[in-house]
């Protein structure tokens, strides 16, 4: 059954790959003629820019469901009904439904897997970005890179514009963080003068209030001292009295 079944798989896609070779016949001679029935003095125009002969993620894409095929191939009913013979014996038609059933859900798990490699590889966006560089590199004269066959000079042609270009981004960088620095340390310093004034004033008011409070200890105990004299000295007159 499975065989059949690839067998008129090939055949039809032999009929539209014929169909579609003759179509492309038929446009290419369509073509030709008003070509060959235009004026000889009319004037050309410049050919626009073309894009890229084969696109990156369609060859891809085709690769992969290629891949897909064949491996989903390997799992054919003979396969799947030896592994599971018994129950293969017991109900053909049954087996037959859980077959196409397990088909599907491989076929459907595969390509979400494919899908979000690509996604999150980013692989769309490079593929893209290859297919601009090939048609940029047909518009530019100069001739591509190739090794000089010594390592050490391909390195550093390959290294040094990079650190050049990293150089001359990281200068202004380097001077605006020397800038920024500069004005931190001048805030810095600023602060901490500002606390060493503070500090001045605090100790030289913590001074005055020792002198202030020394002036008072030393008037209070005079005055104590007067006081005592004379309470003694009314105590000697009582007496004599």
């Amino acid at each position: 059954m499975e065989q059949s079944e690839a067998a008129t798989q090939k055949e039809t896609v032999g009929n539209i790959c014929v169909k579609d070779s003759g179509e492309n016949h038929s446009n290419e001679a369509t073509a030709e003629v008003p070509s060959q029935e235009s004026n000889p003095g009319s004037v050309c125009k410049p050919p626009e820019e073309k894009e890229p002969r084969f696109k990156r993620l369609k060859l891809f894409e085709k690769a992969t469901n290629m891949s897909l095929e064949k491996f989903i191939d390997h799992a054919s009913f003979d396969r799947f009904s030896s592994t599971f013979l018994p129950l293969y014996k017991q109900n053909p038609q049954r087996m037959e439904s859980i077959h196409k059933q397990f088909i599907e859900e491989l076929r459907k798990t595969i390509k979400e897997d494919i899908s979000g490699l690509i996604k999150d590889g980013g692989l769309d966006v490079k593929l893209d970005e290859l297919d601009k560089l090939e048609c940029a590199a047909k518009n530019n004269p100069k001739p591509a890179w190739r090794p000089s066959g010594v390592p050490e000079q391909d390195f550093c042609s390959f290294l040094i514009p990079y650190y050049q270009k990293q150089e001359a981004y990281m200068r202004p960088e380097l001077k605006k963080i020397k800038a920024e620095n500069a004005a931190l340390a001048q805030k810095v310093q600023a602060g901490r003068e500002s606390i060493a004034q503070t500090e001045q004033r605090i100790s030289a008011a913590v001074d005055e209030w020792k002198v202030r409070e020394r002036k008072k200890e030393i008037y209070f105990t005079g005055l104590f001292l007067q006081l005592l004299k004379k309470s003694e000295a009314l105590k000697r007159l009582s007496l004599k009295v």
